[in-house]
């Protein structure tokens, strides 16, 4: 296991050697979106366990109003013929919310790896090349990229290609602000409660100065935007972006 230190947060790539795909590095991203999956699909099975028609308890009914308020968000923004996306769109705000928050408990949040956002960002633009060929066939899919001149062929192309690049910068962008500047509110804080409790004279101040008192509270407080805020907003902001980039390519 090969470990590498940066800020408060520690890394880690652990290599395994396969006889016929060779050596494959598992890094912390991986094992923690594998985390991430298990608490999804476990919460999904204890929401939807004994489910009954009459007299629902509690748990059915979180289940049945997370259910309902998918469908509205799916369907008031795509319409009632893209019913099939509900299952995808809800896995994708599912998955990246729980990824976002995860940080909370001190893992490393997987959108803090472009990497992620970058494999979410390729599917939705395959989904979103296949709704324009299906509106236009492939001729017309490519047609697009000349109008309203030839001339501008190289723009429409980058313009094509921006749209992934931008949705998965924009995710990833925010969640790894957050993250560094708690860091650099933590830091920040520690030194702070050394230089002031290290005014206090003889022993007790020596002591006192090697704990980072205030970094206790403090950082709970920014936390609330940081990791619950920002987390909530931009899983739903990437979601909102697919629903509307796929309706917007289905119109042709």
């Amino acid at each position: 296991m090969n470990v590498d230190i940066s800020g408060a947060k520690v890394f880690f790539t652990i290599p395994i050697d396969f006889p016929v795909l060779g050596k494959i590095q598992i890094s912390e991203t991986i094992v923690v979106s594998w985390l991430v999956m298990l608490i999804i699909t476990g919460l999904c099975i204890w929401l939807t366990h004994d489910l009954k028609v009459e007299n629902i308890s509690k748990r059915q009914a979180v289940a049945e109003m997370l259910v309902e308020m998918a469908n509205k968000f799916v369907i008031g923004n795509m319409g009632e013929k893209f019913r099939y996306f509900i299952p995808f769109v809800a896995a994708l705000f599912a998955t990246s919310l729980v990824s976002n928050l995860i940080s909370l408990v001190g893992l490393r949040s997987p959108t803090a790896d472009l990497s992620t956002e970058a494999a979410w960002a390729v599917i939705v633009f395959i989904l979103i090349t296949r709704e324009k060929i299906k509106a236009g066939g492939v001729g017309g899919y490519l047609k697009g990229f000349t109008q309203p001149i030839p001339l501008l062929t190289p723009f429409n192309i980058l313009s094509e290609l921006a749209t992934p690049i931008s949705m998965a910068c924009r995710h990833f962008g925010n969640i790894l602000s957050g993250i560094v500047i708690n860091g650099l509110i933590y830091a920040a804080l520690a030194v702070a409660s050394s230089a002031i409790l290290g005014l206090i004279p003889g022993l007790v101040g020596d002591v006192l100065a090697q704990i980072p008192i205030l970094d206790v509270g403090i950082p709970a407080i920014l936390s609330v935007y940081f990791d619950w805020f920002t987390g909530v907003m931009q899983a739903f902001i990437f979601c909102m972006l697919t629903t509307m980039y796929i309706a917007n390519a289905a119109e042709g």
